[in-house]
């Protein structure tokens, strides 16, 4: 029997899907590459394959299971498989520099940035922004790993040769410009089926590392997305949202073959918009979905299922 298989390395992040798809009742099978082996001499089941590989895996002990994931997309993409979110998702999903490269070609401002590899070079990369604040940033990331804000060149200076910094997994560090949002919010844009799904303004005012996920809130003190009050919830899903930049999203996602992703932006005070990151890994918050009656996640099991369904008729074409 053809199944819907998932990709992935952490168990909590998948398990809102497999709820979805259970109650669908969509075959499904997970695959968690944190360890495995590739047969290279056999060929792949028959099925729908989903990738939910996370360019921050290595915080939960899972380093190489982006290098795993690759070896396995690319044998199934060698078999003819439908693999969503496939190996060059999982290229972006891994590198800033790519992901800014490939929004700039598409017509999407993203921030003045430098990769620098090396702490001298960090250090020079940093010299054009001296005199305004100014961040960095891992290049492969997720939940806002290794973003720090510097409003001068020594503080940057001190953090590098200091006991604290923190070297990035792919040794790459970016030296950004900062956007300041007058109102302390960044959006973010939720696509399915490359289909826009909705957008969900993010108040920034804890800090940067905004992982919206459940579980991200209950585990990991380094993630603000807990301590929520009726007043001002931290995830707020937009209604009448139509910003013209979803159409370049849209176009960025296809060209890319990417079929699910969160892609986020930040508004400064003229009201310009700058893209920092693609998510081809994204999660959804729970509370935010419920009170706006929206749901990702339902969202992304119907278009799993349809792709199964198309699948199995062709089969049978």
């Amino acid at each position: 029997m053809k199944k819907v298989y998932i990709i992935h390395e952490n168990d909590e992040w998948t398990d809102h899907l497999t709820k979805r798809l259970n109650e669908l009742q969509v075959p499904y099978e997970a695959w968690h590459l944190d360890q495995g082996t590739v047969n290279l001499a056999e060929a792949p089941p028959e099925g729908i394959f989903y990738s939910r590989m996370s360019a921050s895996s290595h915080t939960r002990g899972h380093r190489y299971a982006p290098e795993l994931a690759a070896s396995v997309i690319a044998w199934l993409e060698a078999h003819g498989r439908k693999v969503l979110n496939g190996s060059r998702a999982l290229q972006l999903e891994v590198s800033k520099v790519v992901q800014y490269l490939e929004l700039e070609a598409h017509g999407v401002k993203t921030p003045k940035t430098i990769a620098a590899v090396g702490k001298d070079q960090i250090l020079q990369a940093a010299e054009p922004f001296s005199g305004k604040p100014f961040i960095t940033k891992h290049n492969r990331a997720g939940k806002g790993l290794g973003v720090q804000l510097f409003h001068s060149y020594q503080g940057l200076k001190e953090y590098v040769l200091g006991p604290d910094f923190e070297e990035p997994v792919d040794g790459i560090t970016l030296i950004q410009e900062y956007i300041e949002s007058p109102e302390s919010y960044i959006t973010r844009c939720e696509f399915v089926g490359g289909k826009f799904v909705y957008a969900v303004r993010v108040d920034t005012s804890e800090g940067f590392e905004l992982c919206p996920a459940d579980a991200c809130q209950i585990g990991d003190l380094f993630c603000p997305a807990g301590e929520e009050t009726p007043a001002k919830p931290k995830f707020q899903i937009q209604e009448n949202f139509n910003e013209s930049i979803i159409e370049n999203y849209m176009r960025v996602l296809a060209d890319n073959k990417i079929h699910v992703a969160g892609i986020e932006f930040i508004k400064d005070k003229d009201g310009t918009i700058y893209t920092y990151d693609i998510n081809t890994n994204t999660n959804y918050n729970s509370d935010a979905e419920a009170a706006a009656g929206k749901y990702g996640m339902l969202e992304l099991a119907k278009f799993l299922q349809q792709q199964l369904d198309s699948l199995n008729a062709a089969t049978v074409q």
